[in-house]
């Protein structure tokens, strides 16, 4: 058989069978995964404001957080942060860092049933506080840890 007969059906296929998993909806465009971004908050210009527009505000500390970050990092353009809350029915989990030109890094929306733990690297322009939020139950709680930046990530 012809090679570029096989490869030609074989691209076909997969086109036609990409074609049609969008015809049906089971596909959806990024613009509709981006759609429920809360903008307001993301692109809040300090702490107090980012964790208000998120529906953080209020957040009481909690040792039933688990942050775990360097204490320096060599790059601020890849620092490793670990979460776990060990709160009964946390729904949501997210990180701001203070001295940012924008605080709100990551909010991570967990499903029912989901273990409470997130791992991310995150970029920080400066030595800075990195504050995680944790929602549970209807109540905000929050974390704190400085980490001392030795290059900047966010243009330094």
């Amino acid at each position: 058989m012809n090679k570029f007969r096989r490869a030609f059906l074989k691209t076909a296929g997969a086109a036609g069978a990409l074609l049609a998993t969008a015809g049906v909806g089971l596909l959806k465009s990024g613009e509709v995964f981006a759609a429920t971004w809360n903008k307001l908050a993301f692109s809040s210009n300090n702490m107090n404001d980012a964790m208000k527009n998120a529906n953080y505000g209020g957040a009481v500390e909690s040792k039933d957080i688990v942050l775990k970050a360097p204490d320096i990092a060599e790059n601020g353009a890849v620092v490793p942060v670990e979460v776990t809350s060990n709160i009964p029915g946390t729904t949501s989990i997210a990180l701001f860092v203070e001295k940012n030109q924008y605080p709100m890094v990551a909010d991570f929306e967990l499903p029912s049933g989901t273990e409470p733990y997130i791992s991310t690297r995150i970029k920080m322009s400066q030595t800075s506080n990195v504050r995680v939020a944790v929602r549970a139950g209807g109540k905000n709680y929050t974390q704190v840890k400085e980490v001392k930046v030795t290059i900047g990530g966010c243009g330094g």
